[in-house]
């Protein structure tokens, strides 16, 4: 069962999130990774995406935490199944944030379009139906795109009751998120990971080489 939800979008710290609540006792913790863990857990999504219920107690049956996508593209739908969850909403400066998911997930959404399987182009996985889901399909949009983080923003800290809510930059460490979780604090530094430049540089070969090429 979900005790903490991560309400954050992706590129806000929410890898480093997820590891933090590992540590603190809420993991395992779910991202898109544990999908190809758990057999069924696609088509669950898949089915999520088209409006068919989902069982979220089944589908967490090992899970006692959430960060990012998947699951934060169904924030309304996982919150009001788990309304005592703890909700941690990590965010992080607007047009830093937005020159980060350019970098990484719009341009591996726009090279994906070149993979060498046609299976595996975009819009054609659960990936790319989740950033439809969230974007629009309007990567190219800047104004577009700072407006969905900011009502996705405003859209959580309204939904959820304040005690129950902590906004979070992980650049703070680890007090603030352990205050709110009640948990004492581990002597080893804050986790940080999935930085832009690790993002672009666990890039497959196929695709540093288009990127390379437009240079």
């Amino acid at each position: 069962m979900l005790e903490a939800i991560g309400a954050g979008l992706g590129r806000t710290g929410t890898h480093s999130l997820g590891l933090a609540l590992e540590k603190l006792g809420f993991g395992p913790c779910y991202n898109i990774f544990e999908i190809n863990k758990n057999r069924g857990h696609r088509e669950l999504w898949h089915s999520a995406l088209e409006g068919k219920p989902v069982d979220w107690d089944d589908l967490f049956s090992a899970y006692k935490s959430t960060v990012e996508w998947p699951g934060v593209a169904f924030f309304d739908q996982i919150f009001e199944h788990y309304p005592y969850a703890r909700v941690i909403l990590t965010v992080r400066e607007p047009e830093s944030w937005y020159e980060s998911v350019r970098d990484t997930l719009f341009e591996a959404m726009e090279l994906s379009a070149h993979h060498p399987d046609p299976g595996k182009r975009a819009n054609r996985g659960l990936s790319g139906r989740l950033m439809e889901r969230a974007f629009d399909g309007r990567y190219g949009e800047k104004e577009h795109i700072l407006e969905v983080y900011g009502k996705h923003v405003q859209h959580v800290k309204e939904v959820v009751p304040r005690e129950r809510l902590l906004q979070f930059d992980v650049r703070d460490g680890w007090q603030p998120l352990c205050d709110f979780l009640q948990k004492p604090v581990p002597a080893e530094p804050f986790p940080k990971v999935n930085e832009r430049s690790d993002f672009i540089d666990s890039a497959p070969e196929w695709a540093k080489k288009i990127r390379e090429a437009r240079r």
